[in-house]
């Protein structure tokens, strides 16, 4: 009878259900067989087994093809080709493997056969997986899931060493054979979707970590693989769970692969943020990535933060660690969350330590108190006798002011006031900008809606800004006094604090506040002028009235510096004051003094450009009335002796000045022209300020207090 001819049949090796996974053991005297698969099995597919088949498998009875097919089906269990099975791989498809068998075989043989071969051809797709993330360039993680994987085909192997023996001793048959199989089906199954996910999307650390996490909760009605899954990404983790430890404890990311989920800027240094206004140090030189493992995103902010408190005491040579005995191991992720008590833990401390550095060590609090006693004008004396002896020089333009001699002078007055005694004031210098308070607010502005703000309400923001400028014309000739400010020396680390940023925003609120001293002073001149009339009747002429017309404007500008100084500096002060007393962390410290600052900007009127263009024209036009009295009141005097002395005699007064006297009220019609036009403008801007501010207060309640402070600046008209 001749042999039947034998032809070729392709089965891809898919499987086509979920699994169970059932316990079992052999017998004690089973011999353990092991072999290392990883790199061998591409080996072996090349050249294939060096036995020949030298008859078809329906050559044979049914009996010997089932004992023939076992011991091909158990080499290619591990890998290895046999006589009647071939292994190749799927061009274009990593991973991916087709199963040759002999088509003479028996039909009933065929169909156990195939339903073993999704098996092998998972076992071969971690094969894989683990060969090729075995590799350097993987990351930690994928050489930790490797590790573990080859940990789980070993025990794999060792099952097949054991079926190998019982088929040696004759008794495994095709159905014994896929009932001990049963156990390993489910969990290699599983495995190799994870392994497929993994390749596909090419990912590594977090996202490796996330995939298992998630396979793992996906598998959670099968206790066995989800356990399985668990273990595996417990084992993954460790080297991850290593980065995060030094992180939280020690402040340094030991990161070779870039795999952890915080970057480090290192071109951002600290010493920007007494420099650049937007500097980006505290926020962006550690970041968090958009790859967090699950497990950590709730803690992912508190994470951050731990390791920056701690880098920032090292960047300040305090090298502060968390004791070796109160760090506990990171190793794990269970369910009873204790790695997140360890990160809380390691946050209280790293915060803890770095309040107490800045507030004990570098003396924060004080250095606050400080720059309100200068930048904030809460010690005045200083700042008069540097008005007195620096006038001639703030009268010049900016560009014509020596920075140098205004320094000096600043050193001088500071040295002959109560200041001297403050050893702080060393760290206080001048500064002349070359814009007006306008243009710098503008600038500011500008600033922060470029940072704050999304790209497609910049333009928006943009046309805020221009519109601000528009309304608040710049002075065309501006002086020192409109642009002279002071600056402060702020040391690492209460730059955090005092930042660029801050410090341009007391600056802006010194300016403010100095322009109004300076409108006061000159109405005080004004005033004096005035006085020097008191010994002339003065009644029906334009002296009088120019008297309280000044009075009115005194009253308004005290008024508003009340206002500021007490209604806005002193409340806001102490309120930002009793919360640092109880603050937590540094940020909290940063968060309350930048509210205050924001508040103080606010009220002063400085972020609302509708008021402030009132208040500033009001301040103008006292300015150039005290500058017209300067020269209106001289040229009501008369110099002839003779007149003077006429003059004396018949009104019986005694002139205060030898040989002067005053002007017939007809010779000085300009000069009450001029009063009544002053009169006229300023009652016109205050009075109009009233239903702004009535308008306004609804929003802003503030408003309520500036208008009881100043509307009645004008009732004695």
């Amino acid at each position: 009878m001749p042999a039947p001819n034998p032809s070729i049949r392709i089965h891809s090796g898919i499987s086509s259900s979920g699994f169970h996974v059932l316990r079992f053991n052999f017998s004690s005297g089973f011999r353990f067989f092991s072999m290392k698969i990883v790199g061998l099995f591409e080996i072996l597919l090349l050249f294939g087994d060096s036995r020949s088949a030298t008859n078809p498998l329906g050559y044979y009875s049914p009996s010997v093809q089932e004992n023939k097919v076992i011991d091909d089906l158990l080499s290619a269990m591990v890998g290895i080709e046999g006589r009647y099975i071939s292994i190749r791989k799927v061009r274009g498809k990593e991973g991916r493997f087709i199963f040759l068998i002999d088509a003479s075989m028996d039909l009933v043989l065929q169909e156990w056969i195939e339903k073993m071969f999704p098996l092998c051809n998972e076992f071969l797709c971690i094969c894989q997986f683990v060969e090729t993330k075995s590799h350097y360039k993987h990351g930690l993680v994928n050489h930790a899931f490797a590790a573990a994987l080859r940990a789980f085909l070993l025990d794999y192997q060792a099952m097949v060493a054991q079926l190998e023996h019982q088929f040696r001793l004759g008794r495994l048959s095709i159905q014994g054979l896929w009932f001990y199989c049963q156990p390993m089906l489910g969990a290699i199954h599983a495995l190799s979707i994870v392994v497929e996910k993994a390749s596909a999307a090419n990912i590594s650390g977090s996202s490796t970590l996330n995939l298992l996490q998630s396979q793992a909760n996906a598998m959670a009605g099968d206790s066995a693989i989800s356990s399985l899954l668990e273990k595996m990404t417990e084992c993954a983790s460790s080297p991850y769970l290593g980065i995060l430890e030094r992180w939280v404890y020690e402040g340094i990311i030991d990161d070779p692969y870039g795999e952890f989920f915080i970057a480090e800027n290192k071109s951002l240094k600290k010493e920007s943020l007494s420099q650049d206004y937007d500097a980006k140090y505290w926020k962006h030189r550690y970041t968090l990535k958009d790859d967090i493992p699950n497990f950590l995103k709730n803690a992912a902010g508190m994470v951050l933060t731990t390791g920056k408190y701690l880098n920032v005491m090292r960047e300040c040579g305090h090298n502060v660690q968390v004791l070796l005995s109160d760090r506990p191991k990171l190793m794990n992720f269970g369910a009873n969350h204790q790695y997140l008590k360890c990160i809380k833990a390691a946050y209280e401390f790293a915060s803890g330590e770095l309040l107490k550095l800045t507030k004990e060590k570098y003396d924060l609090l004080g250095k606050l108190r400080s720059m309100k006693r200068y930048l904030l004008l809460d010690q005045g004396d200083f700042l008069v006798h540097f008005m007195d002896i620096a006038r001639d020089e703030l009268v010049k333009r900016p560009e014509d002011i020596s920075a140098e001699k205004l320094q000096s002078l600043l050193d001088l007055a500071l040295r002959t006031t109560a200041a001297a005694s403050d050893p702080c004031h060393e760290e206080l210098a001048c500064c002349v900008e070359r814009s007006s308070l306008v243009n710098r607010l503008g600038t500011l502005k500008d600033l922060e809606h470029g940072i704050k703000k999304s790209p497609a309400k910049l333009s928006e923001n943009n046309k805020s800004v221009s519109n601000i400028n528009g309304e608040l014309d710049e002075p065309v000739n501006i002086t020192g006094l409109d642009t002279f400010s002071l600056s402060y020396k702020v040391q690492w680390p209460l730059s955090l604090v005092i930042s660029r940023k801050a410090l341009t925003k007391y600056q802006l609120l010194f300016r403010f506040l100095f322009h109004c001293r300076h409108v006061s002073r000159q109405l005080c001149v004004a005033w004096q002028v005035h006085q020097g009339f008191r010994s002339f009747n003065t009644l029906g002429t334009a002296i009088t009235r120019s008297s309280l017309l000044c009075r009115s404007m005194l009253k308004f500008i005290n008024s508003l510096l009340h206002y500021l100084t007490f209604e806005v500096l002193e409340p806001n002060w102490h309120v930002m004051h009793d919360r640092l007393q109880t603050a937590k962390s540094i940020d909290e410290v940063i968060q309350y003094h930048d509210y205050f600052l924001e508040k103080c900007l606010k009220e002063f009127l400085l972020l609302l450009p509708h008021l402030l263009k009132k208040v500033e024209t009001l301040k103008s036009i006292c300015l150039q009335y005290t500058a017209a009295v300067q020269v209106l009141m001289p040229s009501m005097y008369i110099s002839d002796p003779d007149i003077s002395d006429s003059l004396a005699s018949s009104k019986g007064k005694k002139p205060k000045g030898r040989g002067q006297a005053l002007k017939p009220a007809t010779d000085c019609t300009s000069v009450r022209d001029s009063i009544v036009s002053f009169e006229k403008e300023f009652n016109a801007e205050l009075h109009s300020l009233g239903p702004i501010l009535s308008s306004s207060s609804q929003a802003e309640p503030f408003l309520t207090h500036l208008a009881q402070c100043i509307l009645g600046s004008g009732s004695d008209q």
